[in-house]
């Protein structure tokens, strides 16, 4: 079976190749014969972390060549289908789309974020591509009222969860090993994780008073984890220079299995980025998320929970008071919401199998 992946893979976005690595690990579950291209900023990054075959992102004769090749496109996942934070992206995904449509290769959005989509042209070529595609699953219910906005309702359309959550969790000692590396000492760990975004200064600013606060009246460590290497590191280091307490920047670019087990080694987690707050949840830690974007909502609300604030209006009082709560509270997140997510996150894969044996879909609900 010759899938072909497209995504933004290859940009060394920790979450972004979490994404893919659930993904080939969850479809490799349920059938013992797939092979996998992926479609990749860096071709040869993607080859050596994931063990896949892969191809340039602009070289569209080798990426036609390989969807005349694929039994299956899969677009996803992660928030392909946007033009927030580009709108150049939008319409690259949606090109790759119709060149498989146009060469009638079945097509599935794969456990993705749709929207905000803003402007004419967007929507209507929304309408048009997406819905001549032969399967949609999307990581959480704003993503389905989207399409519904969007006037999508052709396709068979399932409600799933992000693909990350069906990874499986890992050992605590890749983290332990690394925390060692530097000098961080047993004891209360506060790990966060920082991007650079618009109304990033407020944030940045109430962050470090609150971590400041936090290592002083708990004696805590404060240690930043980088998802994007190494725009997240430069972030870090910055909201570092804020503060007046020592902290501990981790430098280096970390596998998915790094980073789930950093992540599972601090006592809360406080986040700016998606994908370190699902790794929290995959790693059963207390985790605190501040909104940029509406996937950040959609995520927490999915596990009953809230954000403490979004970038322009959260405080270091916030900040502080919900992690001193979180820490003394003996149910920290949801688990039986948890656990249902990750049975959905492996749905997706099941979904994509059942495409391929001829659409008949006979798994729970659809969401249509």
């Amino acid at each position: 079976m010759n899938i072909l992946i497209s995504g933004y893979y290859g940009s060394k976005n920790g979450g972004d190749e979490a994404m893919l690595a659930a993904m080939l690990e969850v479809l490799r579950e349920n059938c013992n014969d797939v092979h996998a291209t992926v479609i990749s900023l860096n071709p040869e990054y993607t080859k050596k972390r994931h063990k896949v075959d892969a191809v340039k992102w602009l070289d569209v004769f080798a990426i036609i060549k390989k969807i005349l090749a694929a039994d299956l496109l899969i677009s996803g996942g992660g928030s392909l289908l946007q033009n927030v934070t580009s709108r150049r992206s939008l319409y690259y995904y949606l090109g790759i789309i119709f060149l498989a449509l146009i060469f009638r290769r079945k097509v599935m959005l794969y456990a993705q974020g749709i929207g905000p989509i803003r402007g004419a042209l967007a929507h209507w070529l929304m309408n048009f591509i997406v819905n001549r595609v032969d399967l949609i699953t999307v990581r959480d219910k704003g993503s389905l009222e989207e399409l519904w906005r969007l006037n999508i309702t052709k396709p068979k359309i399932f409600c799933t969860a992000d693909p990350v959550l069906a990874i499986k969790p890992v050992a605590l000692d890749f983290g332990k090993k690394i925390l060692a590396r530097h000098s961080v000492k047993s004891g209360k760990l506060i790990g966060v994780s920082v991007r650079r975004w618009i109304d990033w200064e407020n944030c940045q600013n109430a962050l470090a008073q609150a971590l400041d606060k936090l290592a002083e009246k708990l004696s805590a460590q404060i240690i930043f984890i980088p998802m994007q290497f190494p725009e997240d590191i430069k972030a870090a280091k910055s909201t570092a220079a804020l503060m007046k307490n020592s902290c501990v920047v981790l430098e280096d670019e970390f596998t998915t299995a790094e980073i789930l087990s950093l992540v599972g080694n601090m006592d809360v987690l406080i986040s700016i980025r998606l994908h370190a707050l699902i790794f929290a949840g995959v790693m059963s830690v207390p985790m605190l998320g501040i909104s940029y974007d509406p996937k950040i909502d959609r995520f927490l609300d999915s596990i009953g929970e809230k954000p403490i604030g979004n970038l322009a209006d959260v405080t270091a009082d916030k900040i502080f008071d919900a992690t001193l709560k979180k820490l003394d509270a003996k149910n920290f997140h949801n688990d039986s919401l948890l656990k249902n997510l990750r049975e959905l996150a492996i749905k997706n894969a099941r979904l994509a199998m059942e495409l391929m044996k001829g659409g008949d879909y006979q798994i729970d609900d659809e969401k249509n």
